[in-house]
């Protein structure tokens, strides 16, 4: 793999070095608040705009649909046309999704806003942490990747609070609206600063049949499982599982050669414990989604908790990850991961259990924080370990496409919980305006998700290897949304023609 660059590379403390940072730092950060934000914002929302459950699910999940289906290839599209080009374009897109959505009349003109939102996310997610990799000088790549990964971090913090805040003070619709001066800011600093950098080794045409497939797959289920009842929607899901049965057998058939590059090579699927990861991965995050969905509104709609006081009740763990997740890493760098891993889904279902009782009267202190607390100490104890052994259990050529596939991967067992588990609970139609209504679904989904959870560690359990794990190059803090994306190191060929 062949990476020309314009300069020979960046050093991280110097000026230049700290705007680069600056601007990827940004960019994502967009994308991260987006995904913690908006759960806060759906109760007002919803009552403005007339939505029903279904209205609030596509929210959600318009947005999830087109970033998981289409974020393998805006890393690919990176790659072939300039990362800092793919990036600052992402940007714009999403800012000005992010206008349509605040300007939204209606929800269905605020389902299909996010949903382009989506793509724009697709295009800058990856080119962040590609364009860190590829702009700075080796030594100090993994001090750029971790600098960047923390502040990304404190942004997924701080992103319920900002929620919060922006829907009590000034309305939901600034949730979206405060995406425009930071989008701004972002392409300013990039165009002047960040280095442009593509990877002149790629051959091929673009997959872009699968990639219509991916999401058009991940489309049908989801209408399928949201809108249920009549005939059409049961079609819709159909259809949806031949397009995604399509799909693997044209990304098998591309994978055998040809004049396009497959989105995902079947290759990648040979190691039995890359699969079982996958299968732990898009159970987990299914279990995370109906949480970080349902819990905001939870608290809003039965506990009578302000949307500022909501957003704030998962601080505590992000918290915990930003501070745990590293030295999760180094013991399961000494024990593997297998035991790290299964406890620490354990005690996310745990603290499943615990959020079960949060009802109508819940205290922050005595029914939220015990629970939110066992709930981070699990995840901090199992993703770090999880994102490496994905990157453990794939040849080290496919490391950018197997943490491209678990990131995608784990954005779709998210979006396919929050379609399929609300209705099957009986969170229908207005039952977000009800509060008894709501914690009856809001309990079962719950259970529903601790369920998952142990799922989850029982599998993890039974196919991950205690000695699975390489020595890792970088640490990496760990988003709630999904596992981080680790773009492919040049190789030493790569390196000598920079």
């Amino acid at each position: 793999m062949m990476v020309r660059m314009e300069n020979d590379g960046i050093r991280l403390r110097s000026p230049r070095g700290r705007w680069v940072l600056f601007a990827t730092v940004l960019g994502s950060g967009m994308a991260f608040l987006d995904g913690t934000v908006v759960n806060v914002a759906l109760p007002r929302l919803g009552e403005e705009l007339g939505a029903s459950m279904s209205g609030l699910q596509w929210t959600v999940n318009a947005y999830t649909l087109t970033l998981a289906g289409l974020i393998l290839l805006g890393g690919s599209l990176g790659d072939r046309y300039g990362r800092r080009k793919i990036f600052v374009i992402g940007v714009a897109w999403f800012a000005l999704a992010s206008a349509l959505c605040g300007l939204a009349p209606n929800i269905q003109t605020l389902v299909l806003a996010r949903a382009l939102q989506g793509i724009g996310g697709a295009l800058l997610t990856p080119g962040s942490l590609a364009i860190i990799q590829s702009s700075f000088v080796r030594d100090d790549r993994p001090r750029a990747v971790g600098a960047w990964s923390g502040l990304g971090g404190v942004a997924g913090a701080i992103g319920p609070l900002l929620g919060g805040w922006l829907v009590e003070t000034a309305g939901w619709r600034w949730v979206f609206l405060i995406n425009l001066p930071l989008a701004a800011l972002t392409i300013v600093v990039a165009a002047r600063h960040v280095p442009e950098t593509r990877d002149e080794g790629t051959s091929g045409r673009f997959d872009v049949l699968g990639a219509a497939l991916a999401a058009a797959s991940l489309a049908g289920i989801t209408y399928g499982l949201i809108e249920r009842g009549t005939a059409v929607p049961v079609v819709a899901a159909v259809v949806g599982v031949a397009l995604g049965v399509a799909f693997v057998v044209l990304e098998a058939r591309r994978s055998r050669g040809g004049a396009v590059s497959p989105l995902v090579p079947v290759r990648v699927f040979a190691s039995r414990e890359f699969t079982a990861v996958n299968v732990v991965t898009l159970i987990m995050y299914a279990a995370m989604g109906v949480v970080f969905f349902l819990l905001v509104v939870e608290l809003q709609v039965a506990a009578g908790f302000s949307p500022l006081a909501a957003g704030s009740a998962m601080l505590p763990v992000m918290l915990l990850m930003l501070l745990l997740s590293p030295r999760a890493g180094e013991l399961a760098k000494r024990i593997g991961p297998r035991l790290p891993m299964t406890v620490g889904i354990l005690l996310c279902a745990g603290g499943l259990l615990l959020m079960s009782r949060v009802g109508p009267g819940a205290s922050y202190l005595l029914d939220v924080l015990p629970a939110v607390a066992v709930f981070g100490l699990g995840l901090s104890s199992a993703v770090a370990p999880l994102t490496a052994t994905v990157l453990a259990t794939a040849e080290e050529r496919y490391a950018g496409v197997a943490s491209g596939v678990n990131n995608a991967v784990a954005r779709t067992g998210s979006l396919l919980a929050v379609a399929a588990v609300p209705p099957l609970v009986g969170l229908t139609g207005a039952a977000y305006t009800s509060a008894t209504a709501f914690t009856s679904g809001f309990r079962t989904a719950i259970l529903l998700s601790a369920a998952m959870m142990v799922c989850a560690a029982l599998l993890t359990f039974l196919t991950i290897r205690t000695n699975v794990l390489r020595e890792p190059e970088r640490k990496m803090a760990c988003n709630l949304d999904a596992p981080p994306l680790e773009p492919c190191e040049p190789s030493e060929e790569a390196r000598k023609h920079a």
